[in-house]
């Protein structure tokens, strides 16, 4: 595995990568004409009501839309009364009971359309698919309440701006949010009980690019009727201005782990030569690492502690993230990846101490490739932020082939929405738990412990620690064993110099045989 690193001066803290928040609403489907999302070719229609859905239908509307010129959706047709609406007020509008598409209906599940409203000014069309065919699903403002708001009427073609997915978890009888789809082309997962964390992206091109990134948008999502305690279908049409593409996710809710399986086509309408796949984002204000700018009271504010890689090798990687001063891009090169994610292993009250945003019941993100993603980079990009709102923390897959004009790519993934730790590891590997920095002895030096935790850490006196700076001088190096917490710590002192950066390698060794997963860091001042 090789690492090549970039850097770009950030022009404020503030500069993040959108996210996505959501809120809730009901409607019942009606019949209705055929619709097209705004902006679009008018030749390539989406199947309207009673219109049969076939497993191609979504696959051959986006190869058609690639090949005609694109459509960008009107975004500057929100009602006023909707487009001024603050974050707390959007998201307290929510359906009456029993009026969410599907209430009532022995699926385990109900959708939840989400109004356009506030930031969320794109259109995109809302459909349900029972027994092969198409329902669109209307608009009904006498469906939601929405507290000292005077909803007005609107077209049903572009009232929403995506949905919300409430489902039942193992034999339990109640509905709890399970899945959200909105903004761009974002959706996120949670685990029973969990609160609404990563965003995970459908399709991302350019990101930090220096030609602008550019951001596939969300224009039309097919919900199918699901057979009661299976898996939920949803299918979604993508686009900008250089592709389209067409997306299957079957989505199963778990207790202890939330599944997405997706098959995702690509259709090129310009060549795309830096294209991510299984994108994925999370926040990170503070931690351990890098708490001397923080004033804060609380122990850590993030949704996302670090990005795990297994890599076409089989080495397990675990890099922490952090909060720069500058925009940081790392790619690790490799070659068909085993996996990669945003973890959460952070689980304990204890490592926030924040009584309102509970970053511990926050989800990880596991994806696995189930098909061959030959050549490319797990890319992740951390991004500046002075607001715990802000998703700054990307991670994505970069294939290193370009995709011709024309040209159209097919992938399978599976993505693991989970309470725990999902990235899988032999069970003789040491995991680490922790990691933490501080001022060092002297000067602009910076004092390391990384945390390593595992059974096979009962024999520490067979232990090697394979450690090393690409730039700078490690000064000191000790090592501390815990039986009692099977945790062997390293600590160790950094002294720079006049260096600005120093990609730090760690690792436990005994003899030939890895003995831990491989600790990755970039330290920057």
């Amino acid at each position: 595995m090789t690492t090549a690193d970039g850097f770009a001066a950030a022009p404020t803290r503030r500069a993040v990568l959108a996210g996505a928040v959501g809120s809730a609403a009901g409607f019942l489907p009606t019949i209705a004409r055929a619709v097209e999302p705004a902006g679009a070719n008018p030749a390539i229609t989406l199947p309207g009501a009673g219109a049969p859905f076939e497993p191609n239908t979504l696959i051959d509307i986006a190869r058609a839309r690639a090949a005609a010129p694109y459509g960008a959706p009107k975004t500057d047709d929100v009602p006023a009364v909707l487009k001024a609406l603050s974050r707390d007020a959007y998201e307290a509008i929510h359906p009456v009971p029993g009026r969410a598409v599907w209430a009532g209906r022995d699926f385990g599940y109900e959708i939840e359309p989400l109004l356009r409203g506030s930031i969320f000014d794109t259109p995109v069309s809302l459909f349900t698919v029972e027994n092969g065919r198409v329902q669109p699903v209307a608009y009904d403002r006498d469906s939601l309440i929405a507290a000292n708001i005077a909803l007005p009427d609107l077209n049903a073609d572009t009232a929403f701006s995506g949905f919300r997915l409430r489902a039942r978890f193992g034999d339990g009888t109640d509905l709890s949010n399970f899945a959200l789809f909105q903004g761009a082309s974002f959706f996120r997962l949670v685990a029973e009980g969990q609160d609404f964390g990563i965003n995970a992206r459908a399709l991302a091109l350019r990101p930090a690019d220096s030609r602008g990134e550019e951001f596939p948008l969300f224009r039309a999502l097919f919900v199918e009727a699901p057979a009661p305690g299976q898996p939920i279908v949803v299918h979604s049409l993508v686009e900008s201005e250089s592709a389209a593409a067409a997306f299957t996710l079957t989505l199963t809710p778990g207790r202890e782990a939330s599944v997405a399986g997706i098959d995702g086509t690509v259709f090129a309408r310009a060549e795309l030569d830096h294209i991510g796949l299984g994108g994925m984002q999370g926040s990170y204000l503070f931690g351990p690492l890098d708490r001397q700018r923080v004033d804060d009271l609380r122990a850590a504010a993030f949704s996302v502690e670090g990005l795990a890689i297994r890599n076409g090798y089989g080495e397990p990687i675990w890099r922490p993230v952090h909060n720069p001063e500058a925009l940081q891009v790392s790619a690790f090169l490799d070659r068909g990846p085993k996996g990669f994610g945003l973890m959460q292993r952070a689980r304990s009250y204890d490592d926030f101490e924040d009584d309102r945003r509970h970053w511990e019941q926050r989800p990880s993100l596991w994806i696995e490739p189930q098909d061959d993603w030959s050549e490319g980079a797990v890319t992740l990009l951390e991004i500046p932020s002075d607001s715990e709102l802000n998703e700054n923390v990307f991670a994505y897959w970069r294939p290193k082939a370009k995709l011709a004009k024309g040209g159209e790519m097919r992938f399978l993934c599976r993505q693991h929405w989970s309470k725990g730790w999902p990235d899988p590891l032999p069970p003789d590997l040491a995991r680490v738990k922790d990691s933490r920095c501080g001022h060092g002895s002297i000067g602009n030096r910076r004092l390391f412990a990384v945390d390593f935790e595992g059974d096979g850490l009962t024999r520490p006196d067979e232990i090697e620690i394979a450690l090393s700076a690409s730039t700078g001088t490690i000064t000191r190096q000790d090592r501390f064993h815990y039986p009692g917490r099977r945790t062997l710590r390293v600590l160790f002192e950094l002294d720079p110099g006049s260096e600005r950066a120093s990609e730090l390698r760690l690792g436990l060794r005994r003899g030939q045989d890895r003995a831990s997963e491989t600790w990755l860091f970039r330290w920057t001042p």
